[in-house]
């Protein structure tokens, strides 16, 4: 676990590389996620903090946008587009078997190790590819369940290779 020390470094470093401007929250909040993969409520308070605006402002801010995450991600997000020509090409089964693969109960959306997150997007703008997947920056159309499956049976493998 990273000391709260290397944390707050981390968080000044960003802050410092934005002149701690205030109208430069946006681009810090992001490279803070990047870093971290969520938005630490601390670092959230540390923010508003250094750049003397309140909390609920960066906490709008943070809750307003759909790309910023409070919870903690896994290394490996995959989005299933559930629009509706995904959603009438079933995308609901890749869903499903996604979450069995990696045992998610209902309700959960994270792995217990953090190494993958499944998340449901409105649209991932390849209808003509329907039922579509992201993983990571990685688009995959025409799933069926059996090949979500073997995409992350493949990550896994490559995830084990690098222990």
């Amino acid at each position: 676990m990273e000391s709260n020390y290397v944390k707050f470094e981390t968080v000044c470093r960003i802050l410092e590389e934005n002149s701690f401007d205030k109208s430069k929250l946006i681009p810090i909040l992001q490279a803070i996620q990047e870093e971290y993969r969520y938005l630490p409520e601390e670092i959230l308070a540390f923010i508003a903090s250094s750049l003397n605006i309140s909390p609920a402002k960066v906490y709008g801010v943070a809750t307003f946008f759909a790309h910023f995450a409070l919870q903690l991600k896994g290394k490996h997000i995959v989005k299933v587009c559930d629009g509706t020509a995904c959603h009438v090409k079933k995308s609901a089964g890749l869903i499903d078997a996604l979450k069995n693969k990696l045992g998610l109960k209902a309700g959960e959306h994270s792995t217990k190790d953090n190494l993958f997150t499944i998340e449901t997007v409105s649209c991932l703008g390849a209808c003509g590819l329907a039922p579509v997947l992201l993983i990571d920056d990685d688009v995959h159309g025409q799933m069926t369940p059996d090949k979500a499956v073997k995409l992350i049976d493949v990550i896994l493998g490559q995830e084990g290779a690098k222990e």
